[in-house]
């Protein structure tokens, strides 16, 4: 019983933020710092909610995608949302993943921002 338990508690959810740039590239000098501001207000606001952790971006195709996890995704995003709102860069939106990426039948819910 104990395994099962603990695998459960292991599951990793994910918030999924995509925001769309000024061009069809990395976007602007300007956004990219704004990004790397936000980036740094949500690995602390994360860190000291203790909700799991900030993983990084991908930049291309004239947006750029923001990666956290942790073990219950709706406790990250309200965490996140008041620093993601803070970014000016729509359109945007939230994919709350809850469950494995391997996982292809974990449920998805998409807020936009």
């Amino acid at each position: 019983m104990a395994d099962t338990d603990e695998a459960e508690t292991d599951v990793e959810h994910a918030v999924i933020v995509h925001y769309r740039l000024a061009d069809a590239g990395l976007g602007d000098p300007t956004q990219r710092k704004a990004v790397r501001q936000a980036q740094s207000l949500l690995t602390e606001a994360i860190e000291q909610a203790d909700v799991g952790e900030f993983d990084g971006n991908e930049y291309g195709g004239g947006g750029v995608v923001l990666y956290a996890y942790g073990p219950d995704a709706d406790a990250l995003f309200a965490v996140m949302v008041p620093i993601l709102n803070g970014l000016p860069f729509r359109p945007a939106h939230v994919v709350l993943r809850y469950g494995s990426v391997d996982d292809p039948s974990a449920e998805e819910r998409r807020v936009d921002l």
